[in-house]
């Protein structure tokens, strides 16, 4: 609140630019990095250098292309295989919803912008507490995990004939651990951790039977679910509290 009494816009309240950059470079860096991870196990799944590293520079979306190429090295059919990377990739349309109103960005720039919504973009901007900051965190997120996954997805395939069996490093888990690390400590409330445990608990158990990417669409209905329970639970006190009265 201002010292005339009026209350200070949105707009006006803030991180200061340089700590937004700063949180967005740790993400990018520290997730772009695992791009290694992706060229060794494309490479290692039959994938060619090319077709690896147009993987990563046109879909883009870590989650999608790990599933596509897990598929193609379980012996799972093209077809198959990207029906997979497909299902997961479905989570980014519900992000650009979300970004689209978050980020206000220009008609013109929303096609370019697409490219880069993707779960860190959408962590980082959504964490921000105004557009400005949003905007800053989503440009500097995209761009340095964009070149940074780009460069060690070359570097993973190139280098991927060096380390011999890939599947025994278990460089798959590489990216979706990194992203769990990174969103983890935002997970503050208990409404929060109940929806991730249980996205989790749907994600691992429906696994083994139902197609790739299908269970991952799935854990999506965790939010849905435990925002239900606890809506019955604070409507249940309240009717308990006015018997009491």
């Amino acid at each position: 609140m201002r010292s005339d009494g009026a209350h200070t816009p949105l707009e006006e309240v803030g991180k200061p630019d340089g700590a937004v950059v700063r949180d967005a470079l740790g993400v990018g860096v520290a997730v772009g990095l695992s791009g290694f991870a992706f060229g060794v196990t494309s490479a290692g799944s039959g994938l060619s250098l090319l077709q690896t590293c147009a993987l990563s520079l046109l879909v883009f979306t870590g989650a999608s292309q790990f599933a596509l190429v897990g598929a193609l090295a379980a012996g799972g059919g093209a077809v198959t295989a990207a029906a997979g990377a497909f299902f997961l990739g479905v989570r980014n349309a519900f992000y650009g919803l979300r970004l689209s109103q978050l980020l206000a960005l220009p008609r013109a720039v929303r096609p370019f912008a697409a490219q880069w919504v993707i779960d860190e973009t959408t962590a980082v901007s959504l964490a921000q507490p105004t557009r400005r900051a949003a905007r800053i965190g989503f440009v500097v997120t995209g761009l340095s995990l964009y070149v940074l996954w780009n460069l060690t997805t070359l570097l993973g395939a190139l280098g991927a004939d060096a380390l011999g069996d890939t599947k025994a490093w278990g460089l798959d888990a590489a990216g979706p651990a990194v992203f769990l690390a990174l969103l983890a400590p935002m997970l503050r409330t208990g409404t929060e951790r109940a929806v991730a445990a249980l996205a989790v608990l749907l994600g691992l158990g429906l696994l083994p039977v139902l197609p790739a990417g299908v269970p991952v669409l799935v854990a999506a209905l965790a939010a849905p679910v435990v925002l239900w329970a606890h809506g019955r639970r604070n409507a249940s006190r309240g009717h308990v509290g006015e018997e009491e009265r």
